[in-house]
């Protein structure tokens, strides 16, 4: 059954952050995805209709500076944040690997765990981590 499920085509979860475009030094950026994390396939194999039901079962986000940080959680945005990470200023590419999961069902009969997993990537999204510097001014000018 493991061949059938690792040829499916399991979506590529993107990646999403906040604050979206640019993030600022000393404000940890949040890391979440908003894609489908469970999926129904239903196959025709040799006369018996096979139903696959896909589940993401962790999520490593690549945070473009070296960092890989694995999680069971697909994150969420503010406020209820879950996954996140401090910069230093610069450009940096994060994406998402997902590991899948699945069961089946032969007939519509009793699920049975797929052996193994595998996993998708999903697209890269590039943001630039800038500096912010105070600047005094005169406020009776």
């Amino acid at each position: 059954m493991f061949r059938y499920f690792e040829r499916l085509p399991l979506p590529e979860l993107a990646t999403r952050q906040q604050p979206p475009g640019n993030g600022l030094v000393g404000l940890p950026v949040i890391f979440y995805t908003d894609s489908a994390t469970t999926q129904t396939f239903t196959l025709d194999i040799r006369g018996f209709t096979v139903d696959i039901v896909a589940g993401a079962t962790a999520f490593t986000w690549h945070t473009g500076d070296g960092t890989d940080l694995t999680t069971t959680d697909p994150g969420a945005p503010y406020p209820d944040q879950t996954i996140t990470h401090d910069y230093a200023s610069g450009t940096y590419t994060a994406s998402l690997t997902t590991t899948w999961g699945a069961t089946f069902s032969v007939d519509g009969g009793a699920s049975v765990a797929v052996p193994g997993t595998t996993t998708t990537d999903g697209p890269p999204v590039t943001f630039d981590v800038l500096q912010a510097r105070a600047v005094l001014t005169n406020p009776y000018d």
